[in-house]
């Protein structure tokens, strides 16, 4: 009986878009948990030095865009950002199949990641503009400053619970993880959470 010759793992990303997820991971994951100690009571006696603190969340926090912003420069990370931002018919129905708890193929990205990158994208990009006018406040009138609060608090709240979210599920998958950390992914695995990927790296 011949045995198979073992099937060669996937490239799933570049070592650049490697390198944007960590870069972006490490400078918002430092502006959420300055954040955490910041408005929590409890934390800020524990930290104390609150203007370090401060100063450390508002440049994580604006610094926390270049990565992807840098990232432009590669065209796979262009390539996937327009995967992400296209919304297909299969990822209906995957989103559809997710909620009978039924599988269903999908590409490179499910509906679940495209949908979680449009909040976390819009959702940085609302706290990164109300962020800028609390930092510099004689540049807008209060109204404005206690809306921006307003919105900053709250946005906060729906981004951790995302990012929370997202990296629960990724506990859960350790291969999804190795494809993060190494670039490469098992075919076999591919062929079960994302086969119709799989099917046009054949």
């Amino acid at each position: 009986m011949t045995i198979p010759p073992p099937e060669a793992p996937l490239r799933r990303f570049t070592v650049a878009e490697r390198w944007i997820h960590r870069g972006t991971a490490a400078l918002l994951g430092t502006a959420m948990i300055t954040a955490a100690f910041l408005y929590l009571p409890m934390l800020s006696e524990l930290a104390g030095r609150r203007d370090l603190l401060v100063t450390v969340h508002e440049w994580t926090g604006v610094l926390g865009l270049i990565p992807a912003l840098a990232g432009l420069a590669s065209r796979a990370f262009r390539a996937d950002l327009g995967r992400l931002n296209r919304f297909v018919p299969h990822d209906r129905g995957w989103l559809r199949a997710t909620l009978r708890r039924r599988p269903h193929p999908s590409g490179k990205f499910n509906a679940g990641q495209k949908l979680f990158a449009a909040l976390a994208t819009g959702a940085v990009l609302v706290m990164t503009g109300t962020g800028l006018i609390l930092w510099f406040p004689g540049l807008t009138p209060l109204v404005t400053r206690t809306g921006a609060t307003f919105v900053h608090d709250w946005g906060a709240l729906l981004l951790g619970t995302a990012v929370a979210g997202h990296i629960w599920i990724a506990s859960n998958d350790p291969e999804a993880r190795l494809g993060l950390r190494t670039g490469f992914v098992s075919r076999s695995w591919a062929r079960r959470h994302h086969p119709l990927w799989e099917a046009d790296k054949r």
